[in-house]
C-alpha cells in the first residue's frame, strides 16, 4: 500500500479526552481527574489507569513537572486523585498508546466517518478481513489553581500531534478570539483538521469544524461558557509490518466562564455521577 497522508477528524468518529472534577482548583484541592471516551464530546466510555498502555502522564506547573505515573492511582474510574500546591495554570498530559484489530466493515465505516475517501478506497481494494491500526493519542487537559497566572501553557510539549492554545482562556471575556496550533512532528501542519466542540452547563454540544491555514493555525472565539474540546486525528498507511495503519489523535480540554460563577464539575456537565 502507498504511503498516504491524510488529516481528517468527522463529528461521529471517537475521541479520548481528559476531565477534570473540576477546572477551578483551589490551592490544595484535589483533582479528580477522569479519561473517557465519546463522540461528539458525549461520554461513551471511562477508563482506569494501565500502565501498558499510557506511556506518559506529566503535570506541567510553569517549568515544573511532575511524574504522575509514579503517584498512588485511585481505585475508582478516575485516574488521579493529586493535590495540587501552586497557584496558576496547570496542563496535564496524558500519551495513549494501543494497538487495534477492526473487522473489515467496521474499519471501513470508521475511515468514512473520517471522511478518508482515499484511504478507504485503497482499503476497499485490500481483500484482507481484519485491519490493524496503531494508535497513539496525546491528551492534554488546562486548569486554574487560584489567579489564573500564565504558567508556559502556549509552549509545545514537543509531542508528535499536539495543539496550543496561544490564549489564557481563564483570563478571556465573552467573545474574546483564540488562535491555536497544531504540529506534527514538530513542526506546523497545514490543513489539518480540528472539531471545537463546547458543552454547555444543559448538557448542548455545539461543533465547529476548522481546518488550519498554511502556517498551522486555527482561530475560533469564546461564544460561550462551558467545556471546551479541541480535537484533531491524523492517519498513515503504516510503516511497520505489523500494522496496517498508523494513527495520531489530539485532543485539548479547557473550561471558559464570563462571571467565574459557572459550575464545572464532571456530574453537573453531564459526563457522570462521580466527581
Amino acid at each position: 500500500m502507498a504511503l498516504l497522508l491524510v488529516v481528517g477528524f468527522a463529528a461521529y468518529a471517537q475521541d479520548y479526552f481528559l476531565l477534570p472534577g473540576s477546572f477551578y482548583m483551589k490551592k490544595g484541592d484535589n483533582i479528580n481527574l477522569h479519561l473517557l471516551s465519546g463522540s461528539e464530546f458525549v461520554k461513551e466510555g471511562e477508563y482506569k489507569y494501565e500502565s501498558g498502555k499510557i506511556s506518559k502522564f506529566v503535570l506541567y506547573e510553569g517549568k515544573k513537572q511532575t511524574d504522575l505515573s509514579k503517584m498512588p492511582k485511585d481505585t475508582a474510574s478516575n485516574i488521579l486523585n493529586y493535590k495540587l500546591e501552586s497557584p496558576g495554570l496547570a496542563t496535564i498530559e496524558v500519551i495513549k498508546t494501543e494497538s487495534v484489530e477492526s473487522e473489515r466493515n467496521k474499519f471501513l465505516k470508521y475511515l468514512s466517518n473520517e471522511g478518508l475517501d482515499k484511504i478507504a478506497e485503497d482499503a476497499k481494494a485490500n481483500t484482507q478481513q481484519y485491519f490493524v491500526e496503531k494508535s497513539t493519542r496525546y491528551l492534554k487537559t488546562l486548569v486554574t489553581v487560584d489567579k489564573p497566572n500564565d504558567r508556559d501553557f502556549d509552549k509545545p510539549l514537543n509531542e508528535e500531534y499536539e495543539i496550543v492554545i496561544k490564549q489564557n482562556p481563564y483570563k478571556a471575556d465573552y467573545g474574546d478570539d483564540v488562535t491555536a496550533e497544531v504540529f506534527f512532528q514538530g513542526k506546523p501542519l497545514k490543513d489539518a483538521v480540528v472539531i471545537l466542540y463546547i458543552k454547555t452547563i444543559n448538557g448542548n454540544v455545539f461543533p465547529q469544524k476548522l481546518s488550519t491555514d498554511a502556517t498551522g493555525l486555527i482561530y475560533f472565539k469564546l461564544s460561550r461558557e462551558g467545556i471546551y474540546m479541541l480535537s484533531s486525528v491524523h492517519i498513515e498507511a503504516s510503516k511497520d509490518k505489523n500494522a496496517d495503519f498508523e494513527s495520531w489523535g489530539t485532543t485539548l480540554t479547557f473550561a471558559f466562564t464570563n462571571n467565574g460563577t459557572m459550575p464545572d464539575t464532571y456530574k453537573e456537565f453531564g459526563f457522570g455521577n462521580k466527581h
